[in-house]
């Protein structure tokens, strides 16, 4: 196995990311991306290598304004443009003469396991997706919050959305929070689970522009899932804090091919341990069977 630092293009600006190939030749290949304001080493790398002892090429990515990819204001998560970055990943990585463009798979997790959703709608060169904890229904999961947080998202987002004619800095909110504090995520498990994942000596700073306020409940995969056309696994964390589990497997039934898999964790559980071995050894036999 080797692994090489690969740049593409997405609207103009650089998108960074590691692309891992096993010792076999001409290999097919996972494209994959992380959720809410994450950045590809948080824990990720470990998914890459077991697909690639497994035999896959990876292609794992920072998001535009994220990690190591160009774009400011820096943090800025919009789902729309995540997509895009997904489909130019794609387009990058299916030149690759390395890699068996042909047969390609995309992997996503939480926020990202939504956007390999809307990514296989839009894209006929994706043959396998694996979504795992997916946030599926900005609607659904907005309304699992109370009220007042509610409110004071709008309010977050809205003092953000004023500032952008002028160029003015953004007005930012913490990324992830524990419960009392406002934050994108601030569930019991969400502070601990989500900084679990950040490698040490990492310069990932905890604040994102509050315009993601505005855009979460309007981001629905669920309203993308009748179009896609390749195979679905769909693994749907039965304890999630965040995302409802009976939205995800809603969406679930409204894809043509999805395998689902409801398991008895939160949503940071599968990152470790014997819930990381389970789930990416179902990963792996799910690729196989698609893709080689």
């Amino acid at each position: 196995m080797k692994s090489s630092l690969k740049e593409f293009s997405s609207k103009g600006a650089i998108c960074k990311g590691t692309l891992y190939l096993p010792n076999e030749s001409k290999p097919p290949v996972i494209v994959m991306g992380h959720g809410i304001g994450a950045e590809r080493r948080f824990r990720l790398p470990d998914y890459a290598e077991r697909f690639c002892k497994a035999g896959f090429a990876v292609f794992l990515f920072d998001y535009r304004n994220l990690g190591e990819s160009d774009g400011l204001p820096r943090n800025l998560i919009h789902p729309k443009r995540h997509v895009e970055d997904f489909l130019e990943a794609i387009r990058f990585v299916k030149s690759l003469p390395e890699v068996k463009g042909d047969r390609l798979g995309i992997w996503g997790t939480s926020f990202g396991g939504g956007h390999v959703l809307v990514t296989a709608a839009k894209s006929p060169d994706v043959k396998a997706v694996v979504s795992q904890v997916p946030f599926v229904d900005g609607i659904s999961t907005t309304n699992s919050f109370p009220i007042l947080y509610q409110l004071q998202g709008f309010l977050h987002g809205l003092k953000d959305l004023v500032r952008i004619p002028f160029g003015a800095k953004p007005h930012t909110v913490p990324i992830v929070a524990r419960p009392g504090s406002f934050a994108l995520m601030n569930t019991p498990d969400s502070y601990d689970g989500y900084t679990k994942l950040i490698p040490e000596g990492s310069e990932w700073t905890n604040e994102a522009p509050a315009r993601i306020c505005l855009l979460l409940p309007m981001y629905r995969p669920v309203s993308y899932a009748s179009r896609i056309q390749a195979p679905v696994l769909m693994q749907i964390a039965k304890k999630d804090s965040l995302i409802p589990y009976a939205a995800a497997l809603k969406t679930a039934r409204r894809i043509r091919d999805c395998k689902t898999n409801l398991l008895d964790m939160g949503h940071f559980e599968p990152y470790y341990g014997k819930l990381f071995e389970d789930t990416i050894a179902e990963q792996i036999v799910f690729f196989k069977e698609k893709l080689k």
